[in-house]
């Protein structure tokens, strides 16, 4: 004989306690009030953090140069940008890197210009690659009157996708035939609604074009930059740090085998 399930006690007659919770419009303005005030704090104290972060990075600046291949190497343990750096060619050319800094923009530090410092190199002639993500705030922002902490309405209502406007720096290649950017252009996807590319490319197409639609810019200037010393040294989560050997172009044959890889500590004589 097969007996029932029962049913929970009280299932038909108990209701969900966040069913039909509501909200007056006095309560709902209130919140939004709060809700502005925390926004406008938060960015206060973006702001005030970099400032007091800059001599330190500036400090860490000098530093780094005096380190072989600081900088290449933190790039390459950071997961995003290895992969766009996939093509060995790549990253022949960012072993020639010798500083990189990120300038932020002194009225809106959330928009900055990234500077790519390099030694002389078979590749380009360039000392300095630069790609800036300039703020273009709206018409109406130009007849606001900034507060006394400096801050308008334009900025705390600030949106990337519709303030920030990325720039393009042609690289001046040593062999034009043979520049990166040509030998692994950046392919964009036939599918009109679709706004990623369908091949990267090279890592250098982040310079020679404007559009960043993986979000390159931000990934330098808020963790690459930020966190240089954890990444140069590997001290990052172990999935971040997958080798992406197999998925690495085998078309580069013709370029010097570089390696990249965490650093390895010296370790202590025994006395």
């Amino acid at each position: 004989m097969s007996g029932k399930k029962r049913a929970s006690p009280g299932t038909d007659t108990e209701k969900n306690p966040l069913e039909g919770v509501e909200l007056g419009d006095e309560d709902a303005q209130k919140l939004q009030d709060v809700q502005k005030q925390i926004e406008r704090t938060e960015l206060l104290l973006e702001r005030r953090g970099y400032q007091a972060l800059l001599p330190v990075y500036e400090r860490r600046r000098a530093i780094a140069k005096t380190i072989p291949k600081f900088w290449p190497v933190a790039l390459m343990n950071h997961p995003l940008i290895s992969f766009q750096a996939q093509h060995n060619i790549d990253r022949v050319a960012l072993s020639y890197l010798e500083d990189f800094w990120v300038a932020r923009n002194s009225k809106e530090p959330r928009c900055f210009t990234i500077e790519f410092y390099f030694k002389p190199n078979p590749y380009f002639t360039d000392s300095v690659l630069k790609k800036e993500y300039k703020y273009v705030p709206s018409a109406a922002a130009a007849n606001e009157t900034p507060d006394e902490d400096g801050l308008t309405s334009s900025m705390l209502d600030f949106s990337w996708a519709r303030d920030v406007q990325p720039s393009a720096t042609k690289i001046s290649w040593k062999d034009p035939e043979n520049s990166l950017t040509k030998l692994h252009p950046r392919v964009e996807e036939e599918e009109e609604e679709s706004d990623m590319p369908a091949e990267a490319g090279s890592f250098f197409n982040f310079f020679e074009v404007a559009s960043d639609p993986f979000d390159i810019g931000t990934t330098l200037a808020n963790e690459v930059f930020s966190d240089a010393t954890d990444y140069f040294l590997g001290n990052v989560p172990s999935d971040e740090l997958d080798s992406d050997d197999e998925e690495s172009e085998d078309d580069d044959d013709d370029a010097d085998e570089i390696d990249l890889e965490k650093p390895r500590s010296k370790k202590q004589k025994k006395e």
